[in-house]
């Protein structure tokens, strides 16, 4: 699925939100009888979870029980339902609802808002809301790869300059070389998307076992001079503090999701909810932009609009949680057969 839908959203009608407003009131009075919200979250705590709970505390008067897990929100919630515990109340991250879902864990409901978006950062089946887009580019070292001179397109990967010159990570996520993968056979169909990975191969590109930040840190340090599928926010951030790096819209270039839901035996049901809702609007939203991240909601652009596919930015192949945690398996393997 391209991006395209997503750039679409920009101009999406949210002519609903009045109507939204009425059940507003009857979600945030539930909401503060119950006086309390247990968050499970993959956000970095000072950089936003935090200030994104005080925000919350401070307009409804909801207490907000953070628990930061960047790596282990499913492990953590599956290992609770095994023993009979039901803590949390909403959580967040990439791939939880995925693996969660088919466990009967993830309450089938979503903002109101959810309804004007399309179904790129909202689940058709109900179950998910974007809450900050992962767009995966190439970053590169300004000092050792010229200016303008970034592959800029499949075929640019495969000029023989870039021979042994660029690293992607080994991880099975989409910011990993399974990742580039599977955007490669989704563009490009199964045929065509191998033969193009064969010759990929043959560039001798370096796997590594750190992720995406740690490799984009690397060729800041000059170890790499091309480094793929990293988050392009990254090398914004970096950028902005001197560092020599840059990121380039490479095709494919590919988006991701960390979404966030409700727990289906949530403690605290409607807190729950109102906190999913607060996380995907405008308001919360504007703090995912604070924080540098890629808001999903089309209405609050990143700080540097150019971060984000769209007509005029650039195309991107966009993925569900559903697609990678179905999918990631079988690109993981063509991953270990063609680099590793």
């Amino acid at each position: 699925m391209r991006m395209g839908t997503v750039a679409l959203a920009l101009s999406v009608s949210l002519a609903f939100a009045a109507a939204a407003r009425a059940a507003d009131q009857n979600l945030i009075d539930a909401a503060r009888r119950e006086g309390q919200v247990t968050w499970y979250t993959t956000l970095l705590a000072a950089q936003l979870s935090d200030p994104m709970a005080a925000a919350f505390e401070k307009k409804y008067g909801i207490k907000v029980v953070v628990v930061s897990l960047p790596n282990d929100v499913v492990l953590r919630i599956t290992t609770e339902a095994d023993a009979g515990l039901h803590i949390v109340d909403v959580f967040d991250g990439p791939d939880t609802v995925a693996a969660l879902k088919p466990r009967g864990l993830v309450l089938k409901w979503q903002p109101d808002i959810a309804a004007g978006f399309p179904a790129d950062i909202a689940d058709p089946d109900g179950y998910w809301t974007a809450s900050n887009l992962f767009v995966q580019t190439l970053g590169y070292n300004t000092d050792l790869v010229p200016k303008g001179a970034a592959p800029k397109t499949s075929a640019d990967l495969l000029d023989p300059r870039w021979k042994g010159k660029m690293a992607f990570t080994v991880g099975r996520t989409m910011s990993g070389g399974p990742g580039l993968v599977g955007a490669v056979l989704l563009s490009m169909g199964e045929a065509k998307g191998m033969d193009y990975l064969r010759a990929l191969a043959r560039q001798n590109i370096t796997t590594v076992s750190a992720g995406a930040r740690r490799l984009l840190d690397q060729v800041i340090e000059g170890e790499f001079p091309i480094a793929l599928q990293i988050f392009n926010y990254h090398a914004v951030i970096s950028a902005a503090k001197g560092a020599p790096v840059a990121w380039a819209p490479s095709s494919p270039s590919t988006v991701s999701a960390s979404v966030v839901s409700v727990a289906q035996k949530a403690p605290h049901p409607n807190a729950g909810k109102l906190l999913a809702d607060f996380l995907v609007s405008e308001e919360g939203q504007a703090l995912f932009r604070v924080a540098d991240y890629v808001p999903a909601n089309p209405k609050v652009p990143p700080k540097d609009p150019s971060l984000r596919p769209g007509p005029t930015t650039f195309e991107a192949v966009s993925m569900s949680p559903d697609t990678i945690h179905a999918s990631m398996p079988r690109w993981g393997e063509v991953f270990d057969a063609l680099f590793k």
